[in-house]
């Protein structure tokens, strides 16, 4: 059921939220989960042949940028986002650097992201020396809001000879980037209208939605490049590493070569035709991630168990709705959150004061990206609804263990 946030009463919390009940609710629905003491936000689950593959990187020597489970574990990943190209490297913010500059995104251009998202999505913009242009969120998915956008592009740009130009700053707008917020798919197919419209490509951050389907269509799959994850924290892991997956063949030629030094091919001379980045996903790390694909179907369930005993359990509890994406979007349930039902900054950290004294760890949205001091100047629309989810949105453990202990 999609949920409404009231985005008028920010300071005025008359319904209340007893921060007792919040970690009872919690503790009830993890059960034997929370019986160890601490509960972390998410934990790593390392369950199948992770010693295995590994072990034999050690014992093969295979153990840096070049071996055989980088090619299985592209290969995998390929597969599982329904997209011809993977390629693996060292973290998801260099597969998003990567995807933007593949997309076109030059020095001083500006690039459309969520205002809430974390950090690396802008960093990654801010690293090619381009600038972040902030959007405004929806309360329904918690991402890029495409009718807002739509409205403000009509209000700032134009299409000219030279791309789409921003005529309050002179500078170019060259991508539009959803970020599938805690694994919850965005509106794409509307998002993608507005960047045909406006001749802006979708560079999609699905950094948190492995996993996740929009319309029947996984998440990494949807725009022109796209760029994942797989830190510690994500729903699977390969420890540290990301990759940037597309269809386009010859984009994903450019990635490979981007990622590897931009290095020429030969038997033995150094020859490096543009300036490119030492990337590329170890072989240890790839062998990992190959253990954690194996598993992803049966994380995935795990997870669906976790969500909907949090929506039994927070059904009761007043003044706050435990979050669920619209009838349009598979989740993976990456990270479980909780809304209050009036936005308020004192009652939230209450209940985050509340909850992490208990050993239960939760955590807010991120600051707003504008918010933040090397950010300040960068061009924003209003952001009434990304304010009011940084007042009242709140992460819960989400770990698969959990899921699998129900």
């Amino acid at each position: 059921m999609a949920l409404t946030v009231d985005v008028s009463g920010m300071a005025d919390n008359k319904r209340g939220v007893d921060a007792g009940a919040v970690v009872a609710a919690l503790r009830s629905a993890i059960g034997r989960g929370a019986e160890s003491g601490f509960v972390p936000l998410h934990a790593p689950r390392i369950a199948g042949a992770e010693w295995t593959y590994v072990k034999d990187c050690l014992d093969a020597g295979w153990v840096s940028s070049v071996g055989s489970y980088v090619d299985r574990f592209e290969e995998m990943l390929a597969e599982r986002c329904g997209v011809a190209h993977a390629v693996a490297v060292v973290n998801g913010t260099a597969a998003l650097q990567v995807s933007l500059r593949l997309a076109g995104v030059q020095a001083v251009d500006e690039v459309i992201i969520p205002a809430a998202t974390f950090v690396a999505t802008a960093n990654a913009v801010s690293y090619l020396g381009a600038v972040p242009h902030f959007a405004d969120s929806s309360t329904l998915t918690l991402g890029l809001d495409p009718e807002k956008l739509g409205a403000y592009l009509k209000d700032i740009a134009e299409v000219t000879g030279d791309g789409t130009l921003n005529r309050l700053t002179g500078r170019r707008i060259t991508a539009i980037v959803p970020m599938h917020t805690f694994g919850h798919p965005v509106d794409m197919e509307a998002l993608a209208e507005i960047g045909a419209q406006w001749n802006l490509p979708i560079v999609e951050d699905a950094a948190e939605s492995l996993g996740s389907f929009y319309k029947g269509q996984p998440c990494g799959s949807l725009g022109l490049v796209a760029a994942v994850s797989f830190n510690g924290n994500k729903i699977i892991t390969t420890g540290g590493g990301g990759a940037i997956l597309t269809d386009d063949a010859e984009l994903a030629r450019h990635a490979k070569h981007l990622t590897t030094t931009a290095k020429v091919s030969h038997k033995w001379a150094f020859n490096h035709d543009e300036t490119g980045y030492n990337y590329r996903l170890p072989n240890l790390n790839a062998a990992m991630g190959c253990a954690q694909l194996e598993q992803l179907d049966d994380f995935l369930q795990a997870k669906a168990r976790l969500a909907d005993r949090y929506m039994e359990e927070f059904s009761g509890v007043k003044g706050v709705s435990f979050y669920r994406p619209p009838s349009f979007a598979r989740s993976n349930n990456w990270l479980n959150c909780l809304l209050l039902d009036t936005p308020d900054m004192e009652t939230r950290n209450a209940v985050l004061d509340a909850t992490n004294d208990a050993g239960l760890m939760t955590r807010p949205l991120w600051t707003l990206m504008p918010d933040l001091p090397m950010y300040t100047s960068c061009p924003s629309m209003d952001l009434p609804a990304a304010r009011a989810l940084e007042a009242c949105l709140i992460n819960i453990p989400s770990s698969v263990e959990l899921g699998e202990a129900i």
